[in-house]
């Protein structure tokens, strides 16, 4: 199993359950680990054998521009959805925070594993 890794992207997300949150996309970061489940891309050298990183973060971006979530918790499952099922990743670690949103703290947020359980990985 290989594991891709995408680290700080930054994104605008309509996100949070306070009306000071609602007023305005907030910044967030994510960090993001998933797994292919097989190694034929270091063999062929064709991104058609593994998961494109920045397909990837284009889906993101467009979820997030487009969807409004309440929880970190929902927007980390809605990553993992699209990691899992529409990327075919077998495998996910995601780490979603909120920047400077509680005095004296860099970041809040949550880490969440995901992993498919169908047989067709």
């Amino acid at each position: 199993m290989d594991i891709i890794y995408i680290n700080e992207l930054k994104v605008p997300a309509n996100l949070g359950v306070y009306d000071w949150e609602k007023r305005l996309p907030q910044t967030i970061e994510i960090n993001l680990e998933f797994a292919v489940a097989n190694q034929k891309a270091g063999a062929t050298d064709s991104l058609a054998d593994t998961i494109d990183y920045a397909k990837v973060t284009e889906r993101i971006q467009t979820v997030l521009a487009t969807h409004r979530f309440e929880l970190l918790e929902a927007l980390a499952e809605c990553i993992a959805n699209l990691l899992l099922h529409e990327f075919g990743a077998s495998w996910t670690k995601i780490n979603v925070a909120k920047l400077g949103v509680l005095r004296n703290v860099k970041r809040v947020g949550i880490i969440i594993e995901r992993a498919r359980t169908d047989s067709t990985v």
